[in-house]
């Protein structure tokens, strides 16, 4: 009978690709799932207003600058390429709100055109930005 030697041991591994491949498919699974927000690209001085509640499911952002510019996704646009500029980011999110920030020196005509663009593209639900009092 042969005896092992006192001098001779076994390495113990441990197979990792199990969890590399769960962790591969966490990551496919959470960017799938994520909800990305076209930001306005703009600071905004937002008007006071009580009654001014969070909407936490609005992913696309148009913003209108003290000087009645209209940003939408970091650019500027102009009036009348609002439309396509929305619809263009609800073929990539389908599913959200727009919301209108608008600077609280902004005028209120370029506010309705804009809300009337937004709409115009096929989306119902729209509000406008205000800061809480």
């Amino acid at each position: 009978m042969a005896r092992k030697q006192r001098g001779q041991t076994e390495d113990a591994q441990i197979d990792m690709t199990p969890m590399l491949d769960v962790v591969f498919i966490m990551l496919i699974f959470f960017i799938t799932t994520a909800s990305f927000v076209k930001e306005s690209g703009v600071n905004i001085q937002h008007p006071k207003a009580r009654s001014a509640e969070a909407r936490p499911e609005a992913n696309i952002f148009v913003g209108i600058s003290a000087e009645n510019t209209i940003w939408i996704d970091k650019r500027p646009v102009e009036a009348n390429a609002v439309r396509s500029a929305v619809e263009r980011l609800k073929q990539e999110v389908p599913v959200g709100s727009v919301v209108i920030q608008a600077d609280k020196r902004s005028k209120a005509g370029v506010v309705v055109h804009v809300l009337d663009q937004v709409r115009a593209a096929g989306i119902a639900d729209v509000t406008v930005a205000a800061a809480r009092e």
